[in-house]
């Protein structure tokens, strides 16, 4: 059964477990991609546009802390379904802003996009970014009609720290955080190159010196020791040409999840940063993913 797993490591395994050099290097994707700075570029070009040209109210607060911010993008036709978007970054950086690439051919599928922002660490935790998910969540579902969204056909999805996030999404328990919330809240959840076993993150120094992990609170925040909270379906994806630690990041949340994974994609040729590029491409495997998992006809 998911989330039960043994809460320690045996001597066993302790002893054979990698050295942190191991993980300082897979978790580095910006080492690992030289020209990832160039796929950032054209994200915030790509994002800039489809605010100028898409329909959409910016900067809706759903909390009073600064960063908890979202963008809508509405569709104008469809069945009222909407994507809840959360970027990653590490948990320190990006914004919102860099990302309503994912947007135009969602909204032209007939998807509302709502792509949200959240405080960075170090300023906040990581526990407290995933209260503010939790919150942002809150606010599309209250707020949707506003928007022509229907509340009864919300996703989630999510890239690196994103797809993190977007699986803490899927194991909250809805009703005991507000009992005005469904249990099942998001119909289905989409997470794309994300770290579900947050305890490699403690040993690599780069990275934590900002997340601040320590190993209770970053088993206490891995979704692969979590059971999902409903059986609302989870569709996982990840590059071929990622790492070694996210592609088993990858397989060990469909692992845990098995019981409601509902796809797991391994898209050829991409690296950290191009795997998500396929969101915002309706011609690509991940696009087409993403709606069969909400149900869009294309």
């Amino acid at each position: 059964m998911a989330g039960a797993a043994r809460l320690s490591a045996t001597p066993a395994e302790q002893s054979s477990a990698p050295p942190s050099s191991f993980y300082a290097r897979e978790y580095n994707n910006r080492e690992l991609v030289p020209d990832h700075a160039r796929f950032i570029a054209r994200w915030q070009e790509a994002s800039a546009e489809a605010r100028a040209k898409l329909p959409c109210y910016l900067d809706r607060r759903y909390g009073e802390a600064p960063g908890e911010t979202i963008d809508l993008f509405p569709a104008r036709q469809g069945d009222g379904a909407c994507l809840l978007f959360i970027h990653g970054g590490y948990w320190r950086s990006l914004d919102k802003s860099d990302h309503s690439f994912v947007a135009p051919a969602l909204v032209e599928a007939g998807v509302s996009v709502a792509v949200v922002n959240y405080d960075l660490c170090p300023k906040v935790g990581m526990d407290e970014i995933v209260r503010q998910m939790l919150r942002a969540a809150r606010w599309l579902w209250l707020h949707a009609g506003d928007y022509g969204i229907d509340e009864k056909k919300l996703f989630v999805s999510g890239h690196s720290a994103g797809g993190h996030l977007t699986a803490m999404m899927m194991a909250a328990l809805w009703p005991i955080f507000d009992r005005r919330l469904p249990a099942s809240l998001f119909k289905g959840g989409l997470a794309v190159s994300g770290i579900y076993d947050l305890g490699p993150i403690v040993q690599v120094p780069w990275l934590n010196v900002d997340v601040r992990l320590d190993e209770v609170m970053a088993r206490k925040l891995s979704p692969a020791f979590l059971p999902p909270a409903t059986r609302a379906p989870v569709m996982t994806c990840v590059g071929a040409d990622e790492s070694s630690e996210f592609r088993r990041q990858n397989a060990l949340l469909g692992e845990r999840w098995r019981g409601v994974l509902a796809g797991d994609l391994v898209v050829p040729g991409a690296h950290h940063f191009s795997v998500i590029d396929g969101l915002g491409d309706p011609a690509s495997a991940l696009f087409a993913a993403a709606c069969r998992l909400m149900g869009v006809k294309r």
